[in-house]
């Protein structure tokens, strides 16, 4: 028996929408990048990309367990030398609370062109409201 390999023009996309009010961030950033790379469906395939689209809303209200919104921190190069800085995910919600999530799943996806392009079907909201109605999306709940 043969072992099914899904083609990239024969996927078929789905829209869920997501409400991040009250979820833990791992737990949510798993559960989003297990959908972005379609890991849910029976077709998955590990080098096509066969996700769906995530519409995450209510991204200020994510939850961080322990003292992880003082202590935690996101460091990152500007590319210049001793270019390194650090900025606490406190600070990080109160200026981009969209950032809190999009950093946690970018972390879970492949780091290759496949990842990059999956991370594209991610849109994150940090209010209720979102402007993907026209897509019907659906309630994802876990």
């Amino acid at each position: 028996m043969k072992s099914y390999m899904a083609k990239a023009n024969e996927v078929d996309r789905k829209w869920y929408v997501i409400d991040a009010e009250g979820k833990v961030l791992g737990r949510l950033a798993t559960e989003v990048a297990n959908i972005l790379r379609g890991k849910n469906k029976p077709i998955y395939t590990p080098h096509v990309d066969t996700g769906d689209f995530v519409v995450i809303i209510n991204a200020d209200k994510v939850k961080l367990t322990g003292n992880k919104w003082n202590n935690k921190v996101h460091a990152y190069h500007t590319g210049y030398p001793g270019g390194r800085k650090e900025i606490p995910y406190y600070q990080l919600r109160e200026k981009n609370p969209e950032r809190v999530i999009e950093y946690a799943v970018k972390g879970m996806l492949p780091k290759n062109r496949l990842g990059r392009k999956m991370y594209t079907k991610l849109k994150v909201y940090a209010g209720a409201e979102h402007p993907h109605e026209a897509q019907k999306p659906e309630v994802y709940e876990f």
